[in-house]
Parts: C-alpha cells; structure tokens; sequence
C-alpha cells in the first residue's frame, strides 16, 4: 500500500492584519478626536461643602414646587417677600441668605429669584442641597 501526500493547500489570509489597522485607526481617531466643547476661557466649578453644617443667622428663602416663596418660614407673595428682603439686606448689606428650592421646582422659578436677590445686595447665597443616600 502506497500512502500518498496531501497536495500542499495554499496558505489562508489572515484578518489579523485588518484587525490591528482598524485598532490602530480606532485610538487615532480616540486621541486626535475632540470628546466635547471646550470653553474658550478657564472655568473653575464650585465646590460644596455637603455634610457640613448650615451656617447659622441670615434669611431662608424657601421656593415650592409650583414658585409659591415663603420668607423665613412665612409664605408670602413674591413681590412683597422680596421687598421685606430688600429691607433686611439694606439694614445689614452682608446677610447670609439661603435658597432652600424644592428638588421638583422650576429652574425659571429659582435662577430668577437668585439674580434678584444678588441685585438686592446679598453678602453670600447659599443653596440647600441633600446629600445623595449611600
């Protein structure tokens, strides 16, 4: 019995080659890329201060989910809360007041009221936040 050899098969391409071209185009593209916008001048975000305790003295500014404002825990209008502020930071320019917004208030309602009170002459403007659970 006469064993005959196998006829010598052409050798396969391998895809390894194309996989380390696409690799490589992959973190090309990663690091030449821009990710997102970059501002045009430095910004340096504020930092918070949770789990430390509320600074005592000043006026809370408490907003409701539906804009209805209470001034150191006595609802009112928003126009006279605002000019019975207006009173107090006149009497004593750098009064502490801190914005206690509803977490489901509007933004249009908050960021207003903000503005306003830094033009009545706030010395600081605390926000009061909750800390997430761990």
């Amino acid at each position: 019995m006469k064993l005959r050899r196998r006829d010598a098969r052409p050798a396969t391409e391998t895809i390894v080659a194309l996989i380390d071209v696409v690799f490589f185009l992959l973190i090309f593209f990663m690091l030449v890329g821009r990710m997102d916008a970059t501002s045009p001048f430095d910004v340096i975000p504020p930092r918070t201060q949770a789990g430390a305790d509320m600074p005592g003295g000043g006026i809370t500014v408490t907003v409701a989910t539906d804009g209805r404002l209470a001034l150191d825990g006595k609802e009112s209008e928003r126009d006279p809360a605002l000019a019975d502020l207006f009173v107090r930071l006149k009497a004593d320019p750098g009064l502490l007041v801190r914005v206690n917004a509803h977490r489901d208030a509007r933004l249009g309602d908050v960021l207003p009221l903000v503005a306003e009170i830094e033009r009545l002459g706030a010395g600081r403007i605390i926000f009061v936040v909750t800390p997430e659970a761990l």
